[in-house]
């Protein structure tokens, strides 16, 4: 009897047709699942799968991908594996392509464009046949994206809207968000709110900025510019951390007068949370604070803290079943196939979750009266008074 030695000798086709005593051409059909494996009897299968099992067998993927022509891999671009963003994405993706034979080739390119650039090419090279860009502070070339379109590949771009470059994109409305999270805290009571903006080259930060606008406006709600910080550009992530601890120390310094702060995400709330602290502030008795994301640190803060949660596993789940999806209508040669990914934004609605860190403010009645009607109504009001 033959055994598997994992050191020195690969189970072959061969192998297992001489152990089990039927020809090379029929273990291939059995083993392989083809077509024509549904003449082949019940017990012979059976018998078949049985010695392939206990002799170890173990099929060469290698082998596969070049009979087919086929290598069934999804190249995923990831720009940094420590951003929370990041890796709930991809909680997302790998476990819809989990059931599937489908092989994440995962690829990270740290924040660097010309790694980013670099791992692209390889993921061609390797002939990936589907390709997720998890983008999140990149500038992406959208030349090179061109080039990759020429393939005619299914591509599909996850927390940023690659529209431009005619990728169809997926990312949370983030107006929406901005105006969630503006409307919270003024339910709240809070008419002196600081507001820490992203990065100035990412367009997050920009709808972000409209949504709270928009309600700001329709709420008669004053944003004095000395409350309205921008964070640096930046490569990394966690500077975010640095940039929402340095906008709000800042403020505190000039003596800046705010009872509640916006942050573009959680961890610039965070990095504010520390900076109000060591100025003696307490939260959110004297100061209430909301992030953007809901990133698991988040949950786990003290105090908990408010945020606008982004569906991100979702995001990420959303994205590989439609490259999935456009792979299967290749092979059924249907009119859908991958230029159906070509150009559109589906925009996720998000989620406004309160905990500790955000409360009612106490003010004075008369110089700021305080309602609870919603946007809506007080439109309503307004124009009655007319």
């Amino acid at each position: 009897m033959i055994t598997q030695n994992h050191y020195t000798k690969r189970i072959t086709l061969a192998d297992i047709a001489r152990v089990s005593g039927f020809s090379i051409s029929t273990v291939s059909l059995v083993l392989n699942e083809a077509p024509l494996s549904r003449y082949v009897a019940a017990s012979t299968k059976e018998h078949i799968r049985a010695v392939a099992s206990k002799l170890g067998y173990r099929p060469d993927a290698a082998a596969r991908s070049l009979r087919s022509r086929r290598s069934h891999t999804i190249g995923i671009m990831v720009s940094d594996i420590s951003d929370p963003f990041c890796t709930l994405i991809l909680q997302g993706i790998e476990k819809a392509l989990h059931s599937t034979t489908y092989l994440p080739i995962i690829m990270i390119a740290h924040n660097q464009r010309k790694q980013f650039g670099r791992h692209l090419e390889m993921l061609m090279e390797r002939r990936v046949e589907g390709l997720i860009l998890v983008a999140n502070w990149l500038l992406v070339n959208s030349t090179r994206l061109a080039d990759i379109r020429k393939s005619q590949i299914p591509m599909v771009g996850v927390g940023r809207d690659l529209t431009a470059s005619r990728v169809r994109s997926l990312q949370v409305d983030n107006e929406a968000g901005g105006y969630a999270a503006a409307q919270h805290l003024y339910e709240l009571g809070h008419r002196k709110i600081a507001v820490l903006r992203g990065p100035s080259e990412l367009a997050d930060s920009d709808r972000r900025w409209n949504g709270i606008q928009r309600f700001a406006a329709e709420a008669g709600l004053s944003l004095a510019p000395e409350l309205v910080g921008q964070l640096s550009p930046a490569d990394d992530p966690t500077s975010e951390f640095e940039g929402g601890y340095r906008l709000i120390s800042s403020m505190i310094e000039k003596g800046a007068e705010f009872t509640a702060v916006i942050a573009f995400d959680d961890l610039t709330s965070l990095g504010a949370i520390r900076a109000l602290r060591q100025a003696g502030r307490h939260i959110p008795k004297d100061c209430s604070i909301i992030g953007f994301d809901d990133i698991p640190h988040a949950a786990v803060n003290t105090p908990g803290l408010t945020t606008i949660r982004q569906p991100m596993e979702q995001m990420g789940s959303m994205a590989a079943k439609w490259v999935l999806d456009s792979l299967a209508d290749t092979k059924s040669h249907t009119t859908v196939g991958p230029s159906s990914l070509t150009g559109t934004l589906h925009l996720l609605p998000p989620e406004l979750v309160i905990r500790q860190s955000t409360a009612r403010r106490l003010v004075d009645m008369r110089a700021t009266p305080v309602t609870r009607l919603s946007v809506a109504s007080q439109g309503r009001a307004r124009r009655k008074k007319r």
